[in-house]
C-alpha cells in the first residue's frame, strides 16, 4: 500500500492537550482491547458527484493509491487490532457489498442496509446492533475519513477517563490565506492556509458498550446524545497527535488536495 502523507498540526495549549504523555502509559495492560468497529457509509455523497453517480462515497478511490477510501479504513482498522467491522450502507449499497465480496479483506466485514435514512446517530445504533460482542467497547468512523494514528492510544485515553464516548479532535488547515495586522491596521504578514484556532470533531470515536442505548433511533447523535454526555462529564475529546494525517474526503477538491499531499509526501521520502 502506498505510504500515507503527513500533515503537521499545531500543538494545543498545555491545558487542552488530551493525548497520553507516552505510548507506554497509554498501552497499559489493564486497557481493554477494542476489536470491533462500525463504519457509517450510508450517505448520498452528493458533493462528490460525478464520482458518486455509480458508487457510494466510501468506494471513491484516493488518487494515486489504487484503493478506495473504505479499503484504506479497513487496512488501518486491522492494523490497529480490529477483527470485526459492521458497515452501515445506504446509497448504492449493492455496489459496496459487491466490492466487499470480491476484495481480499484483512478482517471480518458484515453489512447492514438503511432502507430509509436514519441519520448518523440512528445509523450508529442500527449498525452497532450487529456487532459480534455487544458487551465490549467499539470504534466508529464516518465513511469518508482518511487518516492514520494509534487507535490503541485513543482507546487507552477513553478507558483512563471512564468515558461513555470519546471523539477524536482535529485541527484542520483553513483553506484560505490569512492576513495578520497590528492594532493600527497595518498589514504585517500573509499566512497561507494556517491551522485553525479551533478543534473540530474528526468523525472518529470510541464508545463504551452502554453507549448504544443512549443513541436515537433516528437523528444525529451530535445534537442529542453528545450534549447530554457533555453535561454529565461523560464525553471525552482526544486530540489527534501532532503530525498525523487526517482528511475528510467530502468534495472533489478534497480528492485533488489528498493527491497533492500524497505526491508531496512521496517526494519527501525519496
Amino acid at each position: 500500500m502506498t505510504a500515507d502523507p503527513t500533515q503537521p498540526t499545531r500543538p494545543a495549549p498545555a491545558a487542552a492537550q488530551s493525548a497520553p504523555a507516552t505510548a507506554a502509559a497509554a498501552l497499559s495492560p489493564h486497557t481493554p482491547a477494542v476489536t470491533q468497529a462500525v463504519i457509517l457509509a450510508g450517505g448520498q455523497g452528493s458533493r462528490l458527484r460525478p464520482y458518486t453517480d455509480d458508487r457510494p462515497k466510501p468506494l471513491v478511490e484516493i488518487p494515486g493509491t489504487g484503493m478506495p477510501i473504505v479499503g484504506h479504513q479497513l487496512a488501518w482498522l486491522a492494523a490497529e487490532g480490529v477483527t470485526d467491522v459492521v458497515i452501515s450502507c445506504g446509497h448504492l449499497a449493492e455496489v459496496l457489498q459487491s466490492w466487499l465480496a470480491s476484495a481480499d479483506l484483512p478482517l471480518s466485514v458484515s453489512t447492514v442496509v438503511e432502507h430509509e435514512p436514519l441519520g448518523r446517530g440512528g445509523g450508529l445504533k442500527f449498525a452497532s446492533a450487529a456487532l459480534p460482542r455487544p458487551d465490549e467497547p467499539w470504534y466508529a468512523t464516518n465513511g469518508d475519513i482518511w487518516t492514520r494514528f494509534s487507535l490503541r492510544e485513543m482507546a487507552a485515553f477513553h478507558h483512563e477517563r471512564a468515558a461513555m464516548a470519546t471523539l477524536a479532535l482535529a485541527r484542520p488547515r483553513i483553506p484560505w490565506g490569512a492576513v495578520e495586522t497590528d492594532q493600527f491596521g497595518n498589514v504585517l504578514d500573509f499566512i497561507e492556509a494556517p491551522p485553525s484556532p479551533f478543534l473540530i470533531n474528526a468523525g472518529l470515536y470510541v464508545f463504551a458498550p452502554a453507549f448504544r442505548d443512549l443513541l436515537p433511533d433516528v437523528g444525529d447523535h451530535e445534537r442529542t446524545t453528545f450534549p447530554q454526555l457533555a453535561r454529565a462529564k461523560q464525553l471525552a475529546g482526544y486530540q489527534l497527535p501532532q503530525g498525523c494525517y487526517w482528511r475528510a474526503i467530502d468534495t472533489a477538491k478534497d480528492l485533488s488536495e489528498a493527491a497533492k499531499e500524497l505526491a508531496a509526501a512521496g517526494r519527501l521520502n525519496d
